[in-house]
């Protein structure tokens, strides 16, 4: 049973799932069927279960549109143009007319596996520190080829729990312990892999597509970097285990699908 200021936290926070139809590597993959449901649903239905007060599909296409119809969730249409779910969220704010202190959960529409749990987590790290304007999650990282890969993006914080870079190198650089060669083994708790779920206030959304990319998002290619250059703070929260990878390839799908016994 989660904490009374869980259920609070969630009840007064409002989720938007951006869902666009183009892919280039799956191409109108919200409604790509897993278990004989759209993608999109299954999504909605983890944000359904995390009890916020509302759940807005946020998309680009009638068909996704429609594929939500009857879950209890709101769709809203927004432009083809966006670049990232980010500027999609900021449209959907800006139409619904939210309140700056509104706090809203960022859900890929292909993070069909999300707990709900984490979701409600998110929601009471800015329930709980009215000053933070973004909350996300990282994992620890045991496997030493993580550290090395450059797809899995890792984070290190401060000691109150805020984020101090993200990088695709493998960072903090471990002087003693990294050489040519990847060591077998790596100290426990000395590394955290970003899980790409945010929770944020509306205010922040808005300065946030107001302001240009920075160089060193650029260079790395994670917008999470602009965040920091603007002064923002990120409160990091740890979970224990990676959640379950979302859809971005074919053989995601095929993974998925296989555990809803999809044949």
């Amino acid at each position: 049973m989660h904490l009374p200021d869980e259920a609070t936290a969630s009840a007064h926070c409002k989720i938007v799932v951006p869902a666009r139809y183009g892919s280039s590597r799956l191409p109108g993959k919200p409604l790509l069927p897993i278990g004989g449901k759209p993608m999109i649903v299954h999504v909605c239905q983890r944000a359904l279960e995390a009890g916020c007060g509302e759940v807005v599909v946020a998309t680009d296409d009638r068909r996704i549109a429609e594929a939500t119809a009857g879950l209890g969730v709101r769709a809203v249409m927004t432009r083809a143009d966006h670049a990232s779910g980010t500027e999609r969220i900021a449209e959907v704010a800006d139409s619904l007319a939210w309140d700056d202190d509104e706090t809203v959960i960022n859900l890929q529409g292909d993070e069909p596996a999300m707990p709900a749990e984490l979701i409600r987590e998110l929601a009471t790290a800015l329930h709980r520190e009215p000053l933070a304007q973004i909350a996300t999650v990282a994992v620890p990282i045991s496997d030493p080829a993580e550290i090395f890969n450059p797809n899995v993006v890792k984070v290190i914080s401060d000691r109150s729990g805020y984020a101090l870079y993200f990088s695709r190198a493998p960072i903090p650089f471990w002087r003693n312990g990294f050489s040519d060669s990847q060591p077998q083994s790596v100290p426990a708790a000395n590394w955290f892999r970003h899980v790409g779920i945010y929770g944020y206030r509306a205010g922040f959304i808005r300065r946030y597509v107001a302001t240009e990319p920075c160089q060193l998002e650029s260079l790395e290619s994670l917008e999470q970097l602009r965040i920091l250059f603007m002064g923002e703070k990120i409160r990091v929260i740890t979970t224990a285990s990676m959640p379950p990878a979302g859809v971005d390839t074919a053989e995601d799908l095929a993974r998925l699908r296989a555990q809803f016994g999809d044949r």
